[in-house]
């Protein structure tokens, strides 16, 4: 009914020094002011809405080449930056070698 003016957080715990080049990417390109806070930005304005956010914060990432580490999802009123777990996997040796078990004795 009454629509006020909402804010959107985005959280970038792991790219804290990249806040203000967000910051002024989302100013220049889409006329979005934001303040920078302790765990990332906060986007206010009349007609920002989660989703599309995320998709502005998803070019900057894309922009920086960070798609390979990072990730964008959208939850509520919230825009998180997170960071891709790549589990380490041991190599097996395909073919091992176990000890011999023939004894040289001929």
């Amino acid at each position: 009914m009454f629509k006020g003016k909402t804010a959107v957080r985005v959280e970038m715990v792991d790219l804290a020094e990249e806040k203000e080049k967000l910051a002024s990417f989302l100013q220049k390109s889409f006329n979005l002011n934001s303040s920078i806070i302790r765990d990332g930005l906060e986007v206010s304005g009349e007609n920002v809405s989660a989703h599309a956010l995320a998709r502005f914060v998803n070019k900057f990432v894309y922009h920086k080449n960070l798609n390979g580490k990072y990730w964008v999802v959208a939850e509520n009123n919230v825009v998180k930056i997170k960071r891709f777990k790549h589990d380490k996997k041991e190599k097996k040796n395909k073919h091992p070698q176990g000890a011999s078990t023939i004894k040289s004795g001929w």
